[in-house]
């Protein structure tokens, strides 16, 4: 059974948590560092017959701490949530992150949430993780602290992938440059992007390309930076693979950025539905053509371009 349990105003409990491990973090892209992490918070339990547990918080951090420069994220919150549900722990807890929460001491919220609320014998951490005001809960903070407790505390060594260092930082920064080979390898799935149809302005109708207007549910979500990209969604029973712009749309002075997707071989009106777009691989920047026949005649080597990616991977 998986439990969802969200804290302080929103939290439910169906049945009470005895004797947990417990892994905390803001698991933002659920990538193969946290996966790792995943793996040895249910090997604990296993091993030593305890209810594995992630501790997240909601909204992150930076959105409450600094809302003058919101920190744009791999996952939205339901993401989070699922991505780690797939990998078999079936208790998550989401701490709802303010900024009276973000004055509590480390031993506040080890006391009173973790040992408490969610009986917790064991904490797994991160290489480099802390937390607690002014990040006071280190693992030699901790340690004495479950000595004096009754918890004990495990520190992961870093997680490398080919000598490269795996955090959420690095992968934010290889999503925005749209380097969509590493970032899918790194996170050990398909970055996607998730949001309801809407009417455009039905240029790509006339010239041969209907387009798909995304506007996104989740507004810090990050985007890759513009341009084409190769794209796939299922929709319905089937997987259809397309073309996805994010741009100004310059050849029209188009105002406001926007995300629109040519879906191959799809003949359906997608108004008001709701689509997971997977991004594959990167075509080409944004370009401002001479004229709407120059803008077609470019979009017809990109879908052939697409076709042959496709068909080589």
């Amino acid at each position: 059974m998986f439990l969802a349990i969200f804290g302080v105003c929103f939290y439910t409990l169906a049945e009470k948590i005895t004797h947990s491990v417990i892994a905390l973090g803001s698991f933002d892209g659920v990538h193969l560092g946290h996966q790792y992490l995943l793996r040895q918070l249910i090997n604990t339990a296993e091993r030593e017959h305890l209810r594995p547990v992630i501790v997240t918080f909601f909204p992150h951090p930076s959105h409450i701490l600094t809302p003058e420069h919101p920190l744009k994220l791999i996952n939205t919150i339901d993401e989070r949530v699922e991505l780690i549900k797939s990998h078999g722990v079936d208790t998550v807890y989401v701490q709802e992150f303010t900024k009276v929460f973000a004055r509590l001491t480390a031993k506040d919220f080890v006391l009173n949430t973790l040992v408490k609320k969610l009986n917790m014998d064991t904490l797994i951490l991160g290489h480099d993780h802390s937390f607690g005001r002014n990040k006071e809960g280190d693992f030699d903070y901790l340690v004495a602290l479950g000595h004096q407790y009754g918890f004990k505390v495990q520190q992961l060594k870093p997680y490398y992938q080919n000598n490269l260092l795996i955090n959420s930082t690095h992968l934010r920064q290889v999503i925005e440059q749209g380097a969509f080979s590493e970032v899918n390898t790194l996170l050990g799935y398909e970055f996607s992007l998730f949001g309801k149809v809407i009417q455009g302005n039905q240029l790509g109708r006339k010239i041969g390309f209907n387009t798909a207007n995304i506007a996104l549910d989740y507004s810090n979500k990050i985007t890759p930076k513009k341009g084409v990209y190769i794209v796939h969604s299922k929709i319905g029973d089937r997987n259809y693979y397309g073309m996805m712009n994010i741009g100004f749309r310059p050849t029209i002075d188009g105002k406001t950025q926007t995300i629109e997707v040519h879906f191959f071989d799809l003949n359906k009106d997608l108004y008001y539905q709701k689509i997971k777009v997977c991004v594959l691989h990167r075509l080409r920047d944004e370009f401002k053509f001479d004229s709407i026949d120059a803008l077609r005649k470019q979009l017809e080597k990109d879908k052939q371009e697409s076709l042959d990616w496709i068909k080589n991977h």
